[in-house]
């Protein structure tokens, strides 16, 4: 009895009718693949990238245990994007939202009043001494509400030759001297991303004098220049370099005027908005915890390069964590508040302590957050 043959043999050794022979189909599949391959190696190491990636080597991450202390944060629905937050004297809150507006929260919740609309992104907050709201907006530059008459005065939107590039957030002196950071001059806020990945030193921190009318640069070669807080005493003010894991200080009076040094280094996440306690402390907003595979990245431009090239599905990205840290006038750790689950109010990219609450933005969440203030 002769061997029976498979049907499935028929298939795989004859040729199909009207086509090519498979010996000569499969070599056109096999040089169509090497030449797809070759065409993406090319491509992750030789397609232009809009980053000139600076070598960094970052310390390791410190070690960090979990917790829960921001599971119960009241969360108050406004439209997507209240970056940060700015509470009057009768418990109102007030943000600016990724369309571009201002609005007016009742305190309790409810529906926002829209004020204005800066045409632009509206991310950092405070009132000045006449209780005008003072916004830092990304496009914008440095602009000034009246609350009485709603109008929206432009106060800067370059210094020294350079325009801003992604107005980022600010704070008032005593004396009424607004400091305010540049992010970037080289990324706006829609490639923040690639700010972090260049790692380059775009940013400053600026002042704007209200009498003079006049900016002037008061620290320049930062790394992704955020957050903004003057200390409660007006001695020093500080700004987080988000990319360095660290908030630098800038001395504004004493023997060290004029002087600056590291705060605090190390952070366990991307340093956002900070704001000063009324204990002479700061609140500290984590965005998001470090990523290994970047800090891994850090020390090689060539690696960073290659990230940049990939699709934004498969680069790192930041995680859903909420994260608050409670600083001392000295820049010790005095708190930290977590919640790491995708339920979190996060990211969280600011922090303002009013009345014993903590309120919260953050860059993308529906909504602005608040927790009573921790013992």
């Amino acid at each position: 009895m002769g061997v029976r043959v498979p049907p499935f043999a028929y298939v795989v050794d004859a040729p199909l009718s009207g086509d090519e022979p498979l010996p000569k189909r499969r070599r056109t599949i096999r040089w169509a693949l090497a030449g797809s391959l070759l065409a993406l190696g090319l491509y992750l190491v030789a397609w232009p990238v809009p980053i000139d990636p600076v070598a960094w080597t970052p310390p390791a991450a410190p070690e960090t245990t979990p917790n829960e202390l921001l599971a119960g944060v009241e969360r108050y629905a406004c439209p997507p994007g209240p970056e940060d937050v700015a509470v009057d004297g009768e418990g109102r809150v007030y943000v600016g939202v990724l369309d571009g507006r201002i609005l007016r929260c009742p305190a309790g919740g409810g529906d926002p009043e829209e004020l204005a609309q800066t045409e632009g992104r509206p991310l950092g907050l405070a009132f000045d001494a006449q209780g005008r709201l003072l916004i830092a907006d990304a496009d914008r530059g440095l602009l000034r509400l009246d609350l009485d008459d709603r109008k929206l005065t432009t106060l800067a939107t370059e210094c020294e030759g350079r325009r801003f590039g992604f107005t980022d957030d600010l704070d008032v002196a005593r004396d009424g001297t607004v400091y305010f950071s540049d992010a970037s001059d080289r990324f706006g806020v829609a490639d923040y991303e690639l700010d972090l990945l260049e790692h380059g030193l775009n940013g400053r921190l600026l002042a704007w004098d209200p009498e003079t009318q006049a900016t002037r640069v008061v620290l320049d070669g930062l790394q992704f220049a955020n957050g903004v807080a003057v200390s409660v005493d007006q001695r020093f003010v500080l700004v987080n370099e988000t990319g360095k894991y660290r908030v630098t200080r800038l001395w504004l009076a004493g023997p060290k005027a004029g002087q600056h040094d590291v705060f605090v280094e190390n952070l366990p996440g991307f340093p956002d908005g900070i704001s000063a306690r009324p204990d002479g402390g700061f609140w500290l907003a984590l965005a998001s915890p470090r990523d290994a595979i970047l800090d891994a990245a850090l020390p090689y431009p060539f690696a960073r390069a290659l990230i940049a090239r990939l699709p934004k599905a498969v680069q790192p990205a930041p995680k859903r964590h909420a994260w608050v840290l409670g600083l001392s006038a000295e820049g010790e750790v005095t708190h930290d508040l977590q919640h790491a689950a995708p339920e979190s109010f996060s990211p969280v990219t600011s922090v303002e302590e009013r009345d014993g609450w903590l309120y919260l933005g953050s860059l993308t969440y529906p909504g602005y957050g608040r927790i009573k203030r921790p013992e």
